[in-house]
């Protein structure tokens, strides 16, 4: 699957976000080592502390199916260009990133920029 293609993913499912309080759709779309794909939007509560990352949700649905390496993550916001993760998913993400490193796949305003997780986030916890 393409760069491209991770993103076009993204952005259809952030049209499924559920924000009735921030009104910030974002969309996600994971490839895993095994070259399978999954996708995740952001949902709120009305208790904030609630509401997980569209980020979150991917990692999540692809670990319900088994899979806990991840080579690639497209993220997307229709509210603003360059959606980078947020702390807490970066953390998430750092747990689960190949050997090589996991791309980091954002939209900015001249065509997709690509970044390294290990770039933006140098020093997860790791216990």
């Amino acid at each position: 699957m393409t760069n491209e293609e991770l993103m076009e993913k993204a952005k259809e499912v952030s049209k499924n976000a559920y924000v009735q309080y921030s009104n910030f759709p974002v969309g996600a779309c994971i490839l895993t080592e095994n070259g399978k794909v999954y996708a995740g939007c952001n949902f709120e509560n009305s208790s904030y502390g609630l509401t997980i990352c569209a980020e979150r949700n991917a990692v999540g649905s692809a670990i319900a199916d088994g899979e806990k390496v991840f080579k690639a993550i497209a993220i997307f916001s229709p509210k603003m260009h360059n959606c980078f993760p947020c702390g807490a998913c970066r953390q998430v993400l750092s747990e689960f990133q190949a050997q090589e490193g996991l791309d980091i796949i954002l939209e900015g305003e001249n065509g997709l920029n690509i970044f390294k997780l290990n770039d933006i986030f140098p020093e997860g916890f790791k216990l």
